[in-house]
């Protein structure tokens, strides 16, 4: 791991802050052994299996698990898009959220699940939500692990450019202080700026995103901010 973001790790951990996106938590082993009806179809993305399992129990469509998490949420946390286009055809609701307060467009960008993604905007979920107990978006989640083409879906869909968490960071701001500077958080970064992100708004402690980068030694993603007009 590059030091600079050693450091930034090392700084939040020692603030008693845990990372956005480690927060999620998929369905274990014991639970998916435990599954029945709904949610061991959405897990394995039998359609087949999932229409018999809505006959047997109508009102299972939107049921949740012990941890909060509905037959879409499993489905989009196994990347089974079929399952997850039938499950919302058939009435599964997109804005509900896991114990973690995590829906299925954050699970779908944290996973980095373009696919996934892409049909759940263009079946109408809300790029807008605010997810996790960080009360960020799933925007923020992308910028942060460096998932540019999730991040270029999620604008285009008109997630919020410049939400502020809980802790004080902008997509951003997440994209250079949890990034290592290299190549995905440049294009990550380049992607925000392409869509209109505010480069001037500072954090806590009130640096803009240029000092970040300069001071984590991210040479690219300062000349990027600086080619942008950031100061």
């Amino acid at each position: 791991m590059p030091e600079p973001r050693r450091r930034s790790l090392a700084l939040c951990l020692a603030a008693g802050v845990l990372l956005p996106a480690w927060s999620q938590v998929p369905p274990s082993p014991a639970e998916l052994a435990a599954y029945t009806s709904l949610h061991a179809a959405a897990h394995r993305g039998l359609v087949p299996e999932l229409e018999a399992a809505l006959q047997r129990d109508p009102d299972g469509i939107n049921r949740r698990d012990d941890y909060g998490r509905t037959p879409l949420h499993v489905a989009t946390f196994a990347r089974q898009v079929a399952a997850i286009r039938w499950l919302v055809a058939s009435g599964a609701r997109m804005d509900l959220q896991d114990a973690d307060r995590y829906d299925a467009v954050t699970i779908a960008a944290v996973a980095n699940d373009e696919e996934a993604l892409g049909w759940l905007l263009r079946l109408g979920a809300n790029a807008r939500s605010v997810t996790s107990r960080y009360d960020g978006t799933a925007l923020i989640a992308a910028a942060h692990l460096g998932h540019a083409g999730v991040v270029r879906q999620l604008l285009a869909a008109g997630a919020p450019a410049n939400h502020v968490n809980n802790l004080g960071w902008t997509a951003v701001h997440e994209s250079i202080v949890l990034g290592d500077g290299g190549p995905r958080h440049q294009d990550t970064l380049r992607a925000l700026i392409g869509g209109g992100a505010d480069l001037m708004q500072t954090d806590r402690q009130g640096q803009t995103p240029l000092q970040m980068a300069r001071s984590r030694g991210y040479r690219e993603m300062a000349r990027m901010l600086e080619a942008a007009g950031a100061r």
